[in-house]
Formats: structure tokens, sequence, C-alpha cells
């Protein structure tokens, strides 16, 4: 008899979508690095999750989803460092 195994979802701070943790990019707050992508999803810290697509980036920024998540304002330059690293996952 087959196992069926739970799926973590977790909602996307763009557009507010239920999807699968591995179909999604963590942003992580961490104390000493500030704010960074998170790939593998595995390291510490406070996280956030977007979609792979830059509407959904433009989204959160727009709508203040990651300053909610975060409980805190993020400055442009986090966001300008953040859209690069985007594009460059985004290009994947």
């Amino acid at each position: 008899m087959a196992v069926k195994r739970k799926v973590p979802l977790r909602k996307c701070v763009g557009c507010g979508e239920m999807k699968p943790k591995k179909e999604l990019l963590r942003v992580l707050r961490t104390e000493d690095e500030g704010f960074l992508l998170d790939a593998t999803g595995k390291k510490n810290g406070r996280g956030a999750y977007l979609c792979h697509s830059m509407e959904c980036f433009k989204k959160a920024v727009k709508g203040k989803g990651l300053e909610r998540s975060f409980k805190q304002p993020i400055p442009p330059e986090v966001y300008e460092r953040l859209e690069k690293e985007m594009s460059v996952v985004d290009a994947r």
C-alpha cells in the first residue's frame, strides 16, 4: 500500500497563492547578513516565500508584502539587490 506524503504549502507574499514549498523562493532575514535569497530553503532565519517570477516580486514590493512578513521596513537597496538575484534565478 503506497503511503501518501503531506506536501508542505507556503503562501507567496506577492500573488498570495498557496504553492508547494519546493516551487517557491525563500527570502531570508538573518541577524548578521540582513536579507538574502535562500534557494535551498534550509538556512536559519525568518523567511518569506516568493514565486520564481519577477511579476510576483514586483507585486510584493508594491504591496509591501515582504515588509509585513518581516514586521520591519526594508531599505530600497535591499530590494535592488534582491531584484538582481531574482533575475539570475529567473534566468535558470
